[in-house]
């Protein structure tokens, strides 16, 4: 009912059409929450295999090991909708043109993902984070910001790509 009264009114006021190329302002895309979530990824690793070296588990550390497992599976699924939506809303032909790794490397990022995910391993959560770090620095450049690598400073204390907005 509300659509076909505003459809009157726009025949006979011809409202202006509006148009928009993707579902948030570009201004606002940064690769931080894929690089955080796989931090996660990995800091939830590390405890679960401190809690996988133990002979057994009380009842309380088993409650414990799947709050861990499920924070993995969640951030699992986090890097890839991170890394969706700078692909498919920020991403277009001419950073494709200037990069062309960029379609290999999303495919590759999905992949890793979901190793991490399905499996409780230091190695497959450190390829995704060397994937996503890859991808932070391309996407930086595609701004003209340079980049740097610093640790984290704070558990896993993997080293991460930041934008260097000094200057």
């Amino acid at each position: 009912m509300l659509y076909d009264i505003i459809a009157k009114f726009d025949k006979k006021l011809h409202f202006p059409v509006v148009m928009a190329h993707c579902d948030i302002p570009c201004i606002v895309y940064d690769p931080i929450g894929a690089q955080i979530s796989v931090l996660t990824i990995i800091r939830m690793v590390d405890l679960l295999n401190e809690l996988k070296a133990k002979p057994s588990l009380t009842l309380d550390e088993q409650a414990e090991f799947l709050r861990l497992v499920n924070q993995k599976e969640n951030h699992g699924i986090k890097v890839k909708e991170e890394i969706s939506v700078i692909w498919g809303d920020y991403i277009k032909a001419p950073q494709l043109a200037q990069y062309p790794e960029l379609h290999e490397l999303v495919h590759n990022i999905m992949l890793a993902s979901s190793q991490a995910k399905q499996h409780i391993s230091r190695e497959a959560a450190q390829i995704l984070l060397q994937q996503v770090n890859r991808f932070a620095e391309i996407f930086w450049a595609t701004k003209q910001i340079a980049t740097f690598s610093a640790i984290c400073p704070y558990p896993p204390e993997e080293s991460l790509i930041y934008p260097n907005l000094q200057g």
